[in-house]
This record gives structure tokens, C-alpha cells and sequence, in this order.
């Protein structure tokens, strides 16, 4: 990726890529090349992945969401193969439009087009005061997952703010329909999988009832991640940390409005060039069997019962590989 695509809502400058790239020494002439090499390389190389031939932009995205660690890319390819294995409920062919049901008249997700000044994307849920099913929680969780696989072929970015706008819910009813276990493991796929790199979660409420909603992350949450959530009671401290110009008009923003970004998001995907690329990455899983012997060391504690079971993680080829071993060419 050595330009930026033209694409219809994801706006990515080349002050983006030049930045991003040199903050973590990947800017030199052949070096990202290199760099999406050696992690090939060794996917190629583990015999217990049941697919070994990677997108080139995956794995650069990869390597840039692990801030251009070699050894931090490779186990987090080796989660995202394994999640689909160990969670295949989040995963496969979900269309975004038709298999949600009334969904988006409770919840409206949406990926913002323009990045903030230091190259954060911006991910806004607003909430109506409409019923939720308990069961909706796992289709947005899906959802979610659908828009990760998207991310990883087409954006480049520092990372995620999320802004979630709780003013028209009771937050206590959304409580209640929270399943914690669901959500945990919907997280691990978001930031351990897919290396959503969260700089802040900006909650837009004034009910004081909302201290109950943070508990509940908190207990699926880093605490390093934890001290990154803030809550709003209006809209205008909000802008001291998102640019007014880049939000929707509904927000005092410039840009178009929440319902057509999120049909719009709807309808790419939704596409039949993405869902066959949901189709094609359902198989990019792990054969435990085949899994070399080591200590499972608790990567994948907290997922369900089946998981405990494995006693067993991938031991890499070459440690010492990482980028100051690259040569420029």
C-alpha cells in the first residue's frame, strides 16, 4: 500500500501512511516489503494453520497494529486463525443487512471517513430507546467482526476512538441484556485479533446510572484499555477530543449524516465481493492436532469451556526475528 486508495468511506491521507510507517521504523526504501516477507515466510511455515497464503495487506496491517513488532504480528495472526477455530459463532458469512433483524433501529454503528489530526479513526454507536433483545447483543457483536475483516484489507490508521451516545437509552435496561461473556470474547476478537489499538472510549451520557455500564467493561477490559473510557454528560467536551468537523451534522459536524453513512457502510458490506471474502476466511483457522507442544500460558483465558482444553501454543520460528534484523534494500 503505497498510496492512498480512493474509496467511498474511508478517507486515508498519505501524511497517514508516511507517519505511520516511520513511527514505527517501516519507512526506509524496501523495509514494509521486507517486513510483509518475513511474516509470510513464516505463516507459510506453521503447520497448524489451515490456510498459509495471507493477503499482503493483511499482513501489513497486522504488522502495523502491533506497532511493527515481528514477534507481536505472528501471535496475532496465530489468534485471529485461532478464534475462528475456538469461536466460530462470530464468524463466517453474516450479512450485515439481512441477518439482523430490526437491529438498527436500536443500534447504529458506524466507522467515521475521516481520520482525527494524529490518524485515529473514529467508531460511533448510537443507541435508541428501543427494546433489546438479549440475542441482538450477539449480532452486533458479529457486525462488529464483519467490519474488523473489512478494516484489515482496506484501512490504515493509528488506531480507534470510540464514541458511544447513550443519551436516548436507559442504560440500566442495556445492563441488564448484557452478556458478560459474550462481550469478552467479542473484545478479544476486536483488540487481540484484530489489534483494535483503542486510544479512548468517549461515552456520551448524563445518567449517573452509567458507572453501572463501565463496571461491566472494566471487568472485560485491560486496565491499561479501563483507564482509556470517559464519560460526557454533553456533546461539547466531546469535541476537545474528536475535531467537530469530522463528525456527522448530527453532532455539529460536517460530515453527512449518521443514517446515510451507515446505509451506506450497509450496502459495501453487505456486497457479494466481501461476503465471498467472509466465505473464503471462515476456513483460516487452526488444526489443534497439528499445533507445535508449549505452554498455553493463559492466551486465551476467558474463552469457552472447549478452550480450556487446549494445553498447547505455538512456539515460533526464529525469536530474534523482528524489524531491526531488516536490511533496507
Amino acid at each position: 500500500m503505497d498510496s492512498p486508495p480512493e474509496h467511498p468511506l474511508l478517507e486515508i491521507r498519505q501524511e497517514s501512511i508516511d507517519y505511520i510507517r516511520k513511527v514505527h521504523n517501516l519507512d526506509k526504501p524496501g523495509r514494509m516489503k521486507e517486513a510483509v516477507n518475513i511474516l509470510d515466510e513464516w505463516a507459510k511455515k506453521q503447520t497448524h494453520f489451515t490456510k498459509k497464503d495471507f493477503n499482503p495487506k493483511y499482513l501489513e496491517t497486522t504488522i502495523i497494529a502491533c506497532k511493527g513488532s515481528l514477534e507481536r504480528a505472528k501471535v496475532q495472526l496465530d489468534k485471529i486463525c485461532t478464534y475462528r477455530t475456538l469461536l466460530p459463532a462470530f464468524f463466517g458469512k453474516f450479512d450485515v443487512k439481512k441477518d439482523v433483524g430490526n437491529l438498527y433501529d436500536i443500534i447504529l454503528p458506524v466507522m467515521l471517513p475521516k481520520l482525527t489530526a494524529d490518524h485515529y479513526r473514529v467508531y460511533l454507536v448510537k443507541l435508541f430507546d428501543k427494546t433489546l433483545d438479549p440475542s441482538q447483543l450477539m449480532d452486533y457483536l458479529k457486525f462488529g467482526v464483519v467490519v474488523g475483516e473489512y478494516l484489515k484489507l482496506h484501512d490504515y490508521i493509528n488506531g480507534f476512538l470510540v464514541l458511544v451516545d447513550f443519551r436516548e437509552i436507559n442504560i440500566m435496561d442495556l445492563v441488564t441484556k448484557i452478556n458478560p461473556v459474550q462481550l469478552q470474547q467479542g473484545l478479544a476478537i476486536y483488540i487481540e485479533a484484530f489489534g483494535m489499538r483503542l486510544k479512548g472510549i468517549h461515552i456520551l451520557t448524563p445518567s449517573k446510572f452509567v458507572d453501572a455500564f463501565i463496571t461491566i467493561l472494566k471487568q472485560v477490559l485491560s486496565e491499561k484499555i479501563s483507564k482509556r473510557i470517559y464519560v460526557h454528560k454533553t456533546i461539547d467536551t466531546i469535541y476537545d477530543c474528536i475535531p467537530k468537523e469530522i463528525l456527522p451534522i448530527e453532532y455539529g459536524g460536517k460530515e453527512r449524516s449518521l443514517k446515510n453513512l451507515h446505509e451506506m457502510w450497509l450496502e459495501l458490506l453487505s456486497s457479494k465481493e466481501h461476503l465471498d471474502f467472509l466465505e473464503e476466511v471462515r476456513d483460516v483457522k487452526t488444526d489443534e492436532s497439528c499445533r507445535q507442544a508449549d505452554d498455553f500460558n493463559g492466551q486465551y483465558a476467558g474463552m469457552p469451556a472447549q478452550v480450556r482444553g487446549y494445553t498447547r501454543y505455538p512456539k515460533y520460528v526464529r525469536e530474534d526475528e523482528d524489524l531491526d534484523h531488516l536490511q533496507p534494500q
